[in-house]
């Protein structure tokens, strides 16, 4: 299903290599995004996505997935979602 979301991502093993994108569309296995350069096949990562619903109290959420790179194209990268779960977003957090 198309989703069109901020995310925050980052190639787990590599220290301090945050990068932000954009997600493209989203399945209940995987998603595929934006990047600035294609990121290795098989690499672990972990995915920041901010939710488009918020808790009945207007708590902001994200999603935080982990995963592995399993395809590339220009300027996107596809991810097989492994593990996930939402959680809330600090009233000051912005990707």
């Amino acid at each position: 299903m198309p989703l069109d979301r901020p995310v925050r991502y980052q190639v787990l093993n590599r220290k301090g290599e945050v990068a932000l994108g954009q997600t493209v569309d989203m399945s209940s296995t995987g998603l595929l995004f934006t990047t600035d350069k294609p990121l290795d096949l098989g690499r672990g990562i972990e995915l920041l996505i901010s939710w488009p619903a918020s808790l009945d109290d207007g708590t902001r959420l994200k999603l935080v997935a982990k995963g592995s790179v399993v395809r590339n194209a220009p300027g996107m990268s596809a991810v097989r979602i492994g593990q996930y779960e939402f959680r809330t977003m600090k009233a000051s957090a912005a990707f």
